[in-house]
């Protein structure tokens, strides 16, 4: 009795484990689970400022009565996040979500990383330029209200 329960424990302990590995397998190599670039299925690593990129293609975070869109630019690539949100400014929503950090000063929040891509200004003179449907704002990210439907935009900046 004692050994037909034990071979009973082995044979079900040895299914899960090929089930798991097998699980665990299609989540590496399903593109769509990554934030990676494929290329005829095999993942390339990302270049230049994309490197330290949190995210590589477009997101959606949140929930709630407020949508915007928000695209960040840097070298030759972008991508955009849709955040639904009950925020009052876009600063508050994107910080929820760790798609922008930065340094509290006397002006407000000084953003230095937008979707993990450092822009520092004291240390590389670059910078991220903050726009709404491509014009210049006046306020920052943190003081910005936002509506329902805006587009932004965080361009890395020289």
């Amino acid at each position: 009795m004692k050994k037909t329960i034990k071979s009973t424990f082995a044979l079900i302990l040895a299914l899960l484990m090929t089930l798991c590995l097998f699980a665990c397998k299609q989540q590496a190599e399903t593109p769509e689970t990554s934030a990676g670039t494929f290329e005829n299925g095999v993942a390339i690593a990302p270049e230049g400022l994309w490197k330290d990129a949190t995210y590589l293609s477009d997101a959606e975070f949140g929930e709630g009565a407020k949508t915007v869109k928000v695209k960040v630019i840097a070298e030759d690539k972008s991508v955009t996040f849709t955040v639904k949100t009950d925020a009052a400014t876009l600063g508050e929503a994107l910080l929820a979500h760790g798609l922008i950090a930065g340094d509290e000063g006397q002006y407000g929040l000084y953003i230095k990383y937008v979707n993990g891509i450092r822009a520092d200004y004291d240390l590389d003179k670059r910078y991220w330029n903050f726009t709404k449907n491509g014009e210049y704002m006046m306020t920052g990210a943190d003081m910005t209200e936002i509506a329902d439907g805006e587009c932004y935009e965080f361009t890395y900046a020289k």
